[in-house]
């Protein structure tokens, strides 16, 4: 399985489907995907990087939309909690979810040098020991750190 964020791959349709999919999902779900979390959003798709709090609400207040740390914070906590996006514990930052309305567990290649993330899905075996162990699994982070293929190539 390709991870997303690494590959050559059509960004403006990625941000797009990306899109149309928190839409649907709020629609079904009642869920508000208001002009702020949308423009969070927004934000976390432009790239494959992950934004801290602070990057995010940097440029909210740059486009006049808060510049307080609850409206980035916020924003952020309605994504994470739907789906939208992801909490990058080692960088303590945020990225958009490369699977956004499917239920997964995500693992993260982190590059060490152009901080490049990229979303893959935990193996099973995980899963599978917990299984075996009576253990119920609410949340994993699995989060990896090396140099992404262009940064092999440059160094």
């Amino acid at each position: 399985m390709s991870a997303s964020g690494f590959n050559h791959h059509d960004h403006d349709a990625c941000v797009t489907d990306a899109l149309r999919s928190a839409e649907a999902v709020c629609a079904d779900a009642d869920l508000r995907l208001t002009p702020v979390r949308r423009r969070v959003l927004e934000i976390l798709l432009e790239s494959h990087a992950a934004l801290g709090a602070y990057d995010v609400l940097a440029r909210l207040d740059a486009e006049g939309l808060g510049s307080k740390p609850p409206v980035a914070y916020r924003a952020l906590g309605f994504l994470v909690d739907n789906g939208f996006a992801h909490r990058i514990e080692g960088l303590n930052a945020f990225i958009a979810c490369a699977r956004p309305g499917a239920d997964h567990a995500p693992a993260f290649l982190i590059c060490r040098s152009c901080h490049t993330v990229a979303e893959t899905i935990q193996s099973a075996p995980l899963g599978e020991v917990a299984a075996q162990n009576g253990f119920v699994i609410e949340q994993t982070v699995i989060e990896a750190r090396g140099l992404c293929p262009a940064c092999q190539v440059s160094a």
